[in-house]
């Protein structure tokens, strides 16, 4: 049984999560020949200040890059 674990930084709607869910499955599906049934796909939200890029949070690189604008 596959398990597919996945972070994303919050924001990403209810739709968009659904469909990232029917994709990675399919991709599962495809490329190890197993059944939809067996996928497993946990998504992680994680908050823009708990992630860093670069030596700084997201929220800080948004911030700078809205300031910038």
């Amino acid at each position: 049984m596959p398990i597919v674990n996945i972070q994303l930084i919050e924001g990403r709607s209810a739709e968009q999560k659904e469909a990232l869910i029917e994709k990675v499955t399919a991709a599962c599906v495809d490329s190890i020949d197993c059944t939809p049934e067996s996928v497993r796909v946990v998504l992680s939200d994680v908050a823009i200040q708990d992630f860093g890029l670069c030596g700084e949070s997201v929220a800080k690189r948004r911030a700078a890059k809205e300031t910038a604008s």
